[in-house]
């Protein structure tokens, strides 16, 4: 059964307030910070395979809407980003950044040594390390022409998909419960200096002020700033340099939000409204609905004991990680768990989850503006280009 654009937008409301609903029931996903997009995606993608497996019903959504709401919700992200807060998080993006990287060399290193445990090529284990899971499905479809090409393996694509689908669970489910326990563990508090104004992953409440200008104002911005992202896009195609177009609309994003004050101070940039904000969080939670809900547990196929061992094994080394050396290095305070927690969503699966895995914590006790500042730069641009350079290096040195 294909479901066009329109219908695939109703089911995703649709689990959408299942989500909502189900956290609101049941406590332990409330108190580990379960964000509720992951909650109803996993039960609703459960669901129609289940369809499948009883009555051989394979259900297909429409990517189009969700595509265009993931480059909707990095560009909110980048008009909320100010030059400030990237500059008073400058230093932890540098630490982070150093340790990201590290990572990605790590991620692929298991994955590689696995392959050779299971006697599979050793380029299969760039396929299960950081290529799907600090890069997405995206990378995985730009990857695998590469690696077929060189070492002529086979199920490549199956193979990274699966690890880019279960590393996006995986990234969904285990960052707010770690965050929740160093929280919890040390005690932390949000800074006492707290910017009560309204942003991404705090609590909207009812009474907010969204009228007719404001929209209109957000709307014209985040177009224009796409607008610059594409052309930043097709630019750097040109000079045979790839980035998501997502990452270069958060980039046009950041350019608008920088200048627009700067050329005309009456009209302020929307960076802390709260019709950005809920433009933003409608965005990621329709995205990450759609992206679950299309998981397919069932195209595991015979490499299903080498993916099982693997994904275990790359979870608990990003929990390790992330507790002993992240958490650690940042300074042990509520800032780097509430970062942990995005760190966490962004190794293991995309962007979006890990600002899903922050606004769920931040929600529940306190924002945190640096790491709000910090992740989505670090996963949509740092990470997207990093991870490129390290997978080129590594199959060279297998070439």
């Amino acid at each position: 059964m294909e479901l066009d654009s329109r219908q695939t937008i109703i089911v995703a409301i649709l689990v959408l307030f299942l989500g909502k609903y189900l956290n609101k029931k049941i406590n332990i996903l409330r108190k580990y910070n379960i964000p509720e997009p992951v909650t109803g995606g996993l039960v609703a993608s459960l669901f129609f395979g289940l369809l499948y497996l009883l009555f051989d019903l394979n259900i297909n959504f429409s990517n189009h809407y969700r595509d265009i709401l993931l480059i909707v919700f990095f560009t909110a992200i980048g008009l909320s980003t100010e030059v400030r807060s990237i500059i008073k998080g400058g230093k932890i993006l540098l630490i982070i950044t150093a340790l990201a990287i590290g990572y990605i060399f790590l991620q692929n290193y298991i994955g590689i040594s696995i392959a050779k445990l299971f006697n599979f090529n050793q380029a299969t284990g760039i396929l299960v390390g950081s290529v799907p899971l600090q890069g997405g499905h995206g990378n995985v479809v730009s990857f695998v022409p590469v690696i077929n090409e060189q070492f002529k393996v086979t199920n490549t694509m199956e193979i990274g998909m699966i690890m880019a689908t279960f590393g996006l669970i995986i990234g969904g489910i285990f960052g707010g419960p770690v965050a929740n326990y160093l929280i919890k563990k040390h005690k932390l508090k949000p800074d006492s200096v707290v910017d009560d104004s309204i942003t991404i992953g705090s609590k909207h409440g009812k009474n907010l002020t969204i009228d007719y200008n404001s929209i209109l104002k957000v709307i014209i911005m985040l177009f224009v700033s796409i607008g610059i992202g594409i052309y930043l896009h097709d630019f750097l195609n040109y000079i045979n340099f790839t980035l998501p177009l997502f990452a270069t609309c958060m980039l046009g994003g950041v350019t608008i939000a920088f200048f627009v004050p700067l050329i005309i101070p009456k009209l302020k940039c929307p960076a802390k409204s709260p019709t950005l904000a809920i433009t933003s969080d409608l965005s990621l939670g329709l995205f990450l609905a759609m992206a679950m809900m299309s998981l397919k547990f069932w195209e595991i196929g015979e490499e299903s004991l080498f993916i099982i061992v693997t994904i275990l094994l790359q979870t608990i080394a990003i929990l390790l990680f992330t507790v002993f050396i992240i958490f650690r290095v940042l300074g042990k305070n509520y800032a780097s768990a509430v970062i942990s927690a995005g760190y966490i969503g962004s190794a293991m699966g995309a962007t979006p989850t890990a600002m899903a895995n922050m606004a769920a914590v931040t929600k529940e006790h306190g924002p945190s503006p640096i790491a709000f500042a910090v992740i989505p730069i670090l996963g949509a641009f740092i990470i997207q280009v990093s991870n490129a350079f390290v997978i080129n290096i590594i199959l060279k040195l297998m070439g």
